[in-house]
């Protein structure tokens, strides 16, 4: 087993890393918050105060991290309304990718579907309509009754539907959300959060990119009715490229959207507006406090050399050490230069070395304190040398 010696090798490394030139400006004045949640510790939150929102529910996340900037009470549970439907569809994609569906497929509306209640795209009973009319329903218009027809063809049943929506919520970690319908109409045990609803749209984001650009679409027309996309952030800023809306008369009005700026993309999410204006008025001016507040850091890749180690009785005379995952910060606007890196490594190394096994740290400090501690890990196999090696290094240990 490899040991550490007394006198640890710690050798500085240079820190690579992609900075980000944000060109947001923070317009309008905002107060700032008081107490707000966020993934960050204090060192790496940016001094200027995210918006004080008039929503009880809201979250500002990085989509590339997955890191909550800031957020005011996202784990309450809220009724989603017609945000439910971005479940629906990522479902939808989902077996598409998986070619159990095409959207070419053709579905038979039920009397069921024609019959939903609220926002509708107007297909009638009896109908065949392809699935890709129905998604373009769905997202673009919004229409419960593409939501209904959907859910029947991909489960049998929209109450069959609503199992597999739950157990999507659970793969996803969405662990305060429960479905019971693919609308989103309400319903007692019908609930999410500000936190899952992001986590969903995350999902979509990432996993389902050939299909994300839907979301954006102004308009659809079915029947001879042409509606608008309700998303009112849509066509305000050229950033701007989704996602949905929502809105009952228990939920309020809700939104979630994202945007992406010189590469670092955000999704932002509010729940209970009291109007229309307020909800993307809100979202509107979380994305524009994370882009003035923060910037992406991208330092390091997943099996890229960071340093080399000396092996001693091995094959060969030195291994190349990395990280099993990348290292992506998302840090106040323009400190990356304040960022430092160190190595610590394991020493003497001596073979057998599998691959993968642990033989240093790397540390990141940023203004002299420590954000990140990762493992430093071969990035290749080191078998035992010859005999003549081994007593050559076993003498050389003895000065070491």
């Amino acid at each position: 087993m490899p040991f550490m010696s007394k006198h640890q090798n710690k050798a500085m490394v240079r820190l690579t890393h992609a900075g980000i030139l944000l060109a947001a400006l923070f317009v309008g004045s905002v107060t700032a918050l008081a107490d707000f949640q966020s993934d960050l510790n204090p060192s790496m939150r940016s001094t200027i105060p995210p918006p004080n929102l008039k929503v009880p529910s809201w979250l500002l996340m990085d989509a590339k991290t997955g890191l909550m900037l800031a957020a005011n009470d996202p784990d309450a549970p809220v009724e989603p309304a017609s945000l439910t439907k971005l479940m629906t569809a990522f479902i939808v994609f989902r077996e598409i990718e998986r070619e159990a569906l095409s959207l070419d497929d053709e579905v038979m509306v039920s009397e069921k579907a024609w019959r939903s209640e609220g926002s509708r795209m107007f297909i009638e009973a009896g109908d065949k309509v392809r699935v890709e009319d129905l998604v373009m329903g769905l997202i673009v218009q919004s229409g419960n009754d593409a939501a209904v027809a959907l859910a029947e063809h991909v489960a049998g049943s929209e109450e069959g539907f609503a199992d597999l929506m739950n157990q999507t919520a659970v793969e996803l970690g969405m662990v305060n959300s429960h479905f019971k319908n693919s609308a989103g109409l309400p319903h007692p045990d019908h609930y999410t959060t500000a936190r899952d609803i992001t986590l969903l749209t995350r999902a979509i984001i990432q996993r389902q990119p050939d299909h994300y650009a839907r979301y954006a679409i102004p308009e659809f027309t079915w029947n001879g009715i042409t509606q608008k996309n309700r998303n009112p952030l849509l066509g305000r800023d050229e950033t701007i490229d989704g996602v949905k809306t929502g809105h009952t008369r228990s939920a309020g009005y809700c939104l979630v959207g994202s945007a992406k700026k010189d590469g670092m993309r955000l999704i932002g999410t509010v729940v209970g507006a009291e109007d229309d204006r307020e909800r993307g008025d809100a979202v509107y001016s979380l994305m524009r406090f994370g882009f003035a507040a923060y910037e992406h850091h991208a330092l390091y890749t997943g099996g890229e050399k960071i340093v080399e180690s000396n092996v001693f009785k091995g094959a060969q005379a030195s291994i190349a050490l990395g990280l099993v995952d990348p290292v992506d910060l998302v840090l106040p606007k323009g400190s990356g230069k304040a960022l430092d890196a160190s190595v610590e490594l394991t020493d003497p190394v001596i073979a057998p070395i599998a691959m993968g096994a642990e033989l240093g740290t790397l540390q990141i400090k940023l203004r002299g304190e420590a954000i990140v501690s990762r493992p430093l890990v071969a990035l290749s196999a080191v078998d035992s040398g010859s005999l003549w090696q081994g007593l050559t290094d076993t003498v050389r240990l003895w000065f070491h």
